[in-house]
């Protein structure tokens, strides 16, 4: 079994933040998030914050983030224009029907998940040329199942391990992040799982390269075995 980080491994860039700067295209009003995800990010990259501090704070931001997504005229026409694109295509039933059954129908998610899928078209580019998906793969990242999960459809790749939100609240409910990514992988895949080779961009996520059989670090294209 391989295990694999997100951003900045196999993916070139931190996907949640192009997501940010893609749907200012939509709504110019979440740029006065800047600031924060800016810091968290760094921080992240860093090393510099603890658990607590990534929890606290990136769900604060999340929630103020999805909030001003919901009440967004833009991303709500992104919705409107995919459903009207999938009934031209002959596909309008069925994607009514899959729009109706998460959360109620509720219009954010429904253009979320459109500005992901839009978002995913653009950026599927980014994927690394290197990475070549098999089945047993696992991702797992800092990341947030409702945006890297269709890249992960799109790759055929079935195990995902993320940070997770609840859609109808807006709440963090899990942060993938520092000792919470071995915690979660124990207890999503059993406490016997076998890593056959890890893959990271970072030494922050030392403690899954000892988890694992052979660990690999990843600086663009240029892969370097470390255990």
């Amino acid at each position: 079994m391989r295990v694999f980080d997100f951003d900045g491994t196999i993916y070139d860039g931190e996907s949640l933040f192009d997501l940010y700067l893609f749907s200012a295209r939509y709504d110019m009003k979440v740029f006065r998030h800047l600031a924060p995800v800016l810091r968290y990010a760094v921080k992240y990259k860093l090393g510099k914050a603890t658990l607590e501090q990534m929890e606290h704070g990136v769900g604060k931001v999340a929630r103020r983030y999805l909030s001003d997504l919901s009440s967004s005229k833009g991303v709500d026409a992104l919705r409107v224009s995919a459903l009207n694109d999938a009934a031209k295509a002959g596909l309008g039933d069925d994607i009514l029907a899959a729009d109706a059954s998460v959360v109620g129908a509720d219009d954010l998610t429904g253009g979320l998940r459109s500005l992901v899928s839009a978002f995913w078209d653009r950026n599927m580019s980014k994927i690394k040329p290197w990475y070549e998906p098999r089945p047993d793969d696992v991702i797992l990242t800092a990341s947030f199942d409702v945006t890297v999960g269709e890249a992960c459809r799109r790759l055929g790749v079935r195990r995902l391990i993320a940070s997770t939100i609840d859609p109808a609240t807006f709440e963090v409910t899990y942060l993938n992040f520092n000792t919470n990514k071995p915690k979660r992988l124990r207890e999503v895949l059993g406490a016997d799982a076998v890593i056959d080779e890890f893959y990271t961009d970072s030494a922050f996520d030392q403690p899954m390269i000892d988890m694992a059989r052979k660990g690999f670090m990843v600086k663009g294209n240029a892969i370097t075995r470390v255990k």
